[in-house]
């Protein structure tokens, strides 16, 4: 990948390029001209297709795929099929773009441990694998990394198809004794900046400059978190904030930024900030703030199933039966939310309270920018704390997104081409000609009910078929 104007491009890999050779073989099939077709060339027929980009679906639809790309979309019967291709009949099931994260962590969790020692490869390709499973097939890790073993597997994951794609933050900005709190992630030095001045917190962009960040992530939150008994923590000083996006957009880098309050959120858009990676939970969005959004053309990840995951397996252990969930859980995580004394803490704890509040919060907020026409991408923070699951968190914030009023294909829009159009990624997130070959075979069709999403018949990366499907049949 090659950063352009502050957004990620795709630059041609072996395997899903779609070369100009390629457009000429399309337009040849297209004319009714057979030619003979490599072995990895397949055709999924009679399925019905979400694209990503419309909010309707197309029934009776064909798919021809070759080499890591779509190559064609029309009518069953329509499509001009090159001579020894592979057909899969999908007849009653639904094909949706892989979802994408737009913030996640990778490397932060193993089981029910946080902590440095998580950040190896082996359990990093677990998460990414895991995420593919459960049909995500990109991921953005905003911070707590660390070079180089974080640019090799994103390099890896950009050229192969085990697990999710990986894209993200080198390191991040975090705050001396504030967020995010050292006693929480236990994450060393390498793995985070914490600039006092705002020399220094050039310096830590020039370093992840250096190191070929995707983005730069900030932390910019008390992490009260809604408690008002809670101890307040230090927060970032402006002019180190400034000088943070100043440096960054002179290094054509966008910023991302951890908040949780508006009055932060507002000041960070007004001060260039370009994603706003949380949603706003202290109180109702305003006409300033949307149009501070709009104007700058921002983007909005609400992320409502990281509050959500603070108290839902504590209120619902019965979810611990479900077999979309028990794929994500370790045998650690087991013991702990099966925990009675674990349960009763939790549901007691004023943060639970006051994590209810915060979802319902972020829905009314969400909803109104959504309305408001403001960017609007998807990601859940998974990956950042043992409850907040890879994979089974996106499953979860769909259906908060559409418990706060959006349809079931609005949600997914979030989580497939809007979510693209975030990381300026332009060759995924659809389902159309000359798009990646990523994608998720549904048994049930989400327009009439998204859990829809967690009946997976398959899932498929750069136009490979991954091991599944993720519940048992």
């Amino acid at each position: 990948m090659k950063r352009k104007n502050g957004f990620l491009s795709p630059m041609p890999c072996k395997g899903h390029a779609f070369s100009l050779l390629a457009g000429v073989c399309l337009t040849v099939w297209c004319a009714g001209v057979t030619h003979a077709a490599p072995s990895d060339t397949t055709l999924l027929e009679h399925v019905q297709v979400f694209d990503g980009s419309s909010l309707t679906e197309q029934p009776e639809r064909d798919v021809l795929i070759q080499n890591g790309v779509i190559r064609a979309v029309g009518k069953s019967g329509t499509v001009s099929v090159p001579k020894g291709a592979r057909h899969t009949d999908l007849s009653g099931k639904t094909l949706i773009p892989g979802l994408i994260s737009d913030h996640s962590h990778v490397g932060v969790v193993s089981g029910t441990q946080v902590g440095s020692a998580n950040f190896t490869a082996p359990i990093i390709q677990a998460a990414l694998g895991q995420y593919a499973r459960y049909g995500v097939t990109t991921v953005t890790a905003l911070g707590l990394t660390k070079s180089p073993l974080f640019d090799q597997l994103r390099q890896q994951q950009h050229q192969n198809t085990q697990g999710a794609d990986l894209f993200g933050v080198d390191q991040g900005i975090g705050t001396p004794g504030g967020m995010p709190p050292e006693g929480m992630v236990k994450v060393g030095k390498d793995q985070i900046f914490r600039p006092a001045t705002a020399e220094e917190g050039r310096q830590a962009v020039q370093k992840m400059a250096a190191e070929g960040t995707d983005l730069v992530k900030l932390w910019i939150d008390d992490f009260k978190n809604g408690v008002s008994s809670a101890k307040p923590l230090p927060v970032m000083k402006p002019e180190v904030w400034q000088a943070v996006i100043q440096e960054a957009h002179a290094r054509h880098l966008r910023v991302a930024v951890h908040i949780h309050d508006l009055r932060y959120a507002k000041r960070l858009v007004a001060d260039g900030a370009d994603i706003i990676a949380h949603g706003v939970r202290d109180e109702p969005v305003d006409g300033e703030f949307i149009t501070l959004m709009k104007s700058h053309s921002a983007w909005y990840v609400p992320t409502i199933s990281l509050d959500e995951a603070t108290y839902l397996f504590a209120e619902q252990p019965a979810l611990l039966q479900d077999p979309v969930l028990k794929p994500a859980l370790s045998e650690d995580l087991i013991r702990q939310i099966s925990d009675p004394a674990w349960q009763e803490k939790t549901r007691t704890a004023p943060l639970d309270a006051a994590s209810h509040k915060a979802v319902a919060m972020n829905q009314q907020n969400l909803l109104a920018l959504y309305k408001a026409g403001v960017n609007i991408g998807f990601g859940t923070d998974s990956g950042a704390a043992p409850v907040r699951l890879p994979g089974f968190a996106e499953h979860r914030e769909l259906r908060l997104l559409v418990e706060a009023g959006l349809t079931p294909l609005q949600a997914l829009r979030l989580a497939t081409s809007q979510a693209a159009a975030l990381l300026g990624l332009s060759d995924r997130g659809m389902i159309a000609p000359g798009k990646r070959a990523d994608f998720v075979v549904l048994e049930a069709d989400p327009a009439q009910n998204i859990a829809a999403v967690d009946q997976i018949a398959a899932v498929w990366r750069g136009g490979v078929k991954t091991e599944g499907p993720l519940v048992p049949r």
